[in-house]
Order: structure tokens, then sequence, then C-alpha cells
């Protein structure tokens, strides 16, 4: 139950870091920290159940491209949880380098908690 918290709460602080750094990925004004939680639980949610699927059935296109097409799956997520939610994303490029803004960001978070263990 812990972990589960800790890797919420790790999207939760992704998403706002990459709020912060890129301007095409932000809240919606007025947004509270529960409307982040929110998405945060949202991306969770979605990156467990909605990008296992769409990563099987975009395989073939994903062998072809060598992997580079999990990139656009992470941006259709990405927006996908803008969608539901309080995030806003300004059109599929800010998407696409949201996702990888919020991969790398998870990363380095994901690093300092492996860590701090």
């Amino acid at each position: 139950m812990r972990t589960l918290l800790l890797r919420w709460l790790l999207n939760t602080l992704a998403l706002w870091l990459v709020s912060q750094l890129y301007a095409g990925v932000s809240f919606a004004p007025g947004s509270t920290l529960a409307d982040a939680l929110v998405a945060g639980l949202v991306l969770g949610l979605a990156n467990a159940l909605i990008r296992p699927i769409l990563l099987l059935l975009t395989l073939p296109l994903n062998l072809l491209t060598l992997g580079l097409f999990t990139l656009v799956v992470n941006a259709a997520v990405l927006s996908l949880v803008a969608w539901a939610t309080a995030l806003e994303v300004r059109g599929f490029g800010a998407a696409l380098v949201g996702a990888i803004l919020l991969s790398l960001v998870s990363f380095g978070l994901n690093l300092l908690i492996q860590d701090a263990d």
C-alpha cells in the first residue's frame, strides 16, 4: 500500500514539474492540489490499464520503428489524461514533448527514491 501511495505522489510530482518546466503542458488556471492529485491518479491508472493495450495493438509499428513509436503511445496517454482532468496539453506536438519530459522526470524521481531506500 505504501508503494502504491508513493507511486501516486511521484506521478503527481512529475506532472507538476513538467507543467512548470514546459509551457505546452500546464494545469488549468485555478487548479488546486486536489486537481493535480487526480491527474496523477488518472495518469497512473492510464499507464497501468490503457498503455499496455495500446502497446500491444501497435506492436508491429513499434517493432518497425525500433521502439520509437512508444513515444507516440506515451503522448496519446498524456493527451487522454489531459482530456479527463484539469491538465491542459496544447496539441499533439506538446503532448509528445511533454511525454518525453514526463518520462525523464519520472525516471529521475524514481532514482532519487531508490537511493533513499
